[in-house]
């Protein structure tokens, strides 16, 4: 009895999956920017929170009127790429990391850590100086993360609407899915969703400006970095591309 007790094989226990099975990077992203709004709107009074802004949010003006600011012109070497840290509420940093999970994750599992935080990156300078372009005269600040993920956004756009590509194990001969094919921009245009999206992407931040027309006052939404960001990271991807096949390869 007892030798039949110890030939019996536990059943094995079923390894519990995560819930949200997010790229660590993605969730770096989306926690810092969170952290940051948490940590503005509970332990900050509004003047902080103005010196917040002030220090690490995007102020075209300070390269027409340098003295009128704490730290003159030298901000602007890092405030290109820190605003999209600093956020105007809660409504705003939950629609900016929802929206960054979304575009985000297919791009940082194609190409990992280090490329998606350059498309990031490089999208938040861009749309950074597309907002400066238009807003260098006025007293205008730029906060959200709107820029960077717009080029994130941009960059999927080139491969989350394209056929996977199949290729053979080695060893079985079995069809194994390697990844989504990288588009041109003609390939890009003439699938249905992605042209879709591109063309209400543009016409509605271009409408933003025209909104007083219409609405009689002006619409809070950084339209010039929502198309610098979106048309740098739809642009740049493919300089990316060099090695994501392989790594698809090797993990498949």
């Amino acid at each position: 009895m007892q030798d039949d007790q110890k030939g019996e094989e536990k059943p094995a226990t079923r390894r519990r999956e995560p819930i949200f099975m997010l790229p660590a990077v993605i969730s770096a992203l989306g926690g810092l920017m969170l952290v940051i709004q948490g940590l503005s709107a509970f332990l900050l009074n509004e003047s902080q929170r103005m010196e917040l802004i002030v220090w690490l949010g995007f102020v075209p003006v300070r390269l027409v009127a340098p003295d009128q600011f704490p730290g003159g012109l030298w901000p602007l070497l890092w405030t290109p790429f820190t605003y999209g840290f600093v956020h105007g509420g809660w409504e705003h940093v939950i629609g900016n990391v929802a929206w960054l999970v979304i575009f985000g994750t297919p791009v940082a599992r194609r190409y990992g850590v280090v490329r998606t935080l350059v498309i990031f990156f490089i999208s938040s300078a861009i749309g950074a100086l597309a907002f400066g372009i238009t807003s260098f005269n006025v007293p205008a600040y730029l906060v959200g993360a709107s820029g960077g993920i717009a080029g994130l956004t941009g960059a999927a756009m080139r491969f989350i609407f394209q056929p996977v590509i199949v290729g053979r194990d080695p060893e079985t001969g079995a069809p194994v899915a390697l990844g989504r094919k990288m588009a041109t921009i003609p390939e890009m245009l003439r699938s249905p969703p992605a042209r879709n999206f591109t063309i209400i992407w543009v016409v509605l931040n271009c409408l933003v400006p025209l909104a007083p027309m219409f609405i009689g006052q002006d619409v809070e939404i950084a339209w010039q970095a929502h198309l610098g960001g979106f048309f740098t990271g739809l642009l740049l991807v493919p300089f990316f591309e060099h090695g994501a096949g392989r790594q698809r390869a090797e993990r498949a």
